[in-house]
This record gives C-alpha cells, structure tokens and sequence, in this order.
C-alpha cells in the first residue's frame, strides 16, 4: 500500500524515527475497521426491530451485498 502525506508532514514524521509509522497507521486501519462493523451492527439490529415491529422474518437480506 502506499499513502500520499503532505511534505510538512513527512518531515515531522521523520524528526521521530523511534515511532513505527507503519504501525500507527495500522492501528489506525484497525480501529477505523472495528468502529464500522460496529456501525454495521447497529444498523443491522436496528433493521432487525424494524423488520420484527412489522412481522418480516429475514431482516438480514437487507444487508447482503
């Protein structure tokens, strides 16, 4: 992978080479992946009460892709 950072960045960056910045930024993928699943959970329990509110029974379907 790679990722465009700004000059004024990079130098910053580079003012730290004891930081691992591979793996803040993976960390960073990381988190940003759990918080959409979470999303994802949310609105799929969300699609769940509504489909139960109404009598549907696959309230999942909503979310395949």
């Amino acid at each position: 992978m790679t990722m465009a950072i700004e000059n004024k960045m990079h130098k910053k960056m580079k003012a730290h080479p004891e930081v691992k910045w591979t793996e803040v930024a993976r960390k960073a993928f990381e988190k940003k992946l759990e918080e959409l699943e979470e999303e994802k959970m949310l609105w799929m329990k969300h699609a769940h009460e509504h489909a139960v509110k109404r009598g549907w029974s696959e309230a999942h379907e909503l979310f395949e892709f």
